[in-house]
């Protein structure tokens, strides 16, 4: 891929993003699913579905920002 060139202020805001997606959201979302597991029966439990979701759409926001930090510099 062709890298595209980014401010400094960019590639410290875009590191930072990956820095709270990796240490504060992901072991929170953690902490989400294992409480939800918790409550017992998953196919009708709303928290274990909306941690579910949540960690996907953090793995896509973890993945797209990731990819921008890489291809940028």
């Amino acid at each position: 891929m062709k890298r595209v060139p980014m401010t400094p202020e960019g590639h410290q805001k875009l590191k930072e993003e990956l820095d709270r997606l990796v240490k504060v959201e992901r072991p929170k979302n953690i902490k989400d699913i294992a409480e939800a597991r918790a409550h017992g029966d998953l196919s009708e439990n709303a928290e274990y579905h909306a941690a579910r979701e949540s960690s996907l759409f953090l793995k896509g926001e973890f993945r797209n920002s990731s990819q921008a930090f890489h291809w940028r510099r």
